[in-house]
């Protein structure tokens, strides 16, 4: 048996400012922004399946990410697309293939939004 197991648990996306990343990400994703900030420096943003936790402490240009490391799911990418741009995210690419793009979050890192 193996102790490492093939699951990933959280991911953690390095920001300069936590409360206003909260906000940010919890607007974005339709949640209320109540949870605690851990620490001085951790937000976990509650998410079904794979978690992400927003960390100001690792912040730096250097730990941002420049290609989007995951993706968030939706079940219309066009729908997606059109709530992002009404939210005045920064888009960095138009829907690829009828189902995929990319944006930016306020501290410059680079996520996905797809279809599967």
């Amino acid at each position: 048996m193996n102790p490492i197991l093939n699951e990933v648990g959280t991911v953690f996306i390095p920001v300069k400012d936590i409360k206003k990343a909260r906000d940010w990400y919890c607007d974005i994703l339709g949640l209320i922004a109540d949870g605690d900030i851990l620490y001085d420096h951790l937000y976990v943003i509650p998410m079904n399946g794979t978690g992400i936790i927003l960390d100001s402490k690792t912040y730096s240009k250097n730990t941002l990410f420049k290609t989007p490391a995951f993706h968030l799911n939706t079940n219309d990418i066009k729908e997606a697309y059109e709530y992002m741009k009404q939210k005045k995210v920064e888009l960095t690419t138009g829907i690829q293939h009828n189902h995929w793009f990319t944006f930016k979050d306020p501290d410059g890192n680079h996520l996905m939004v797809c279809q599967c």
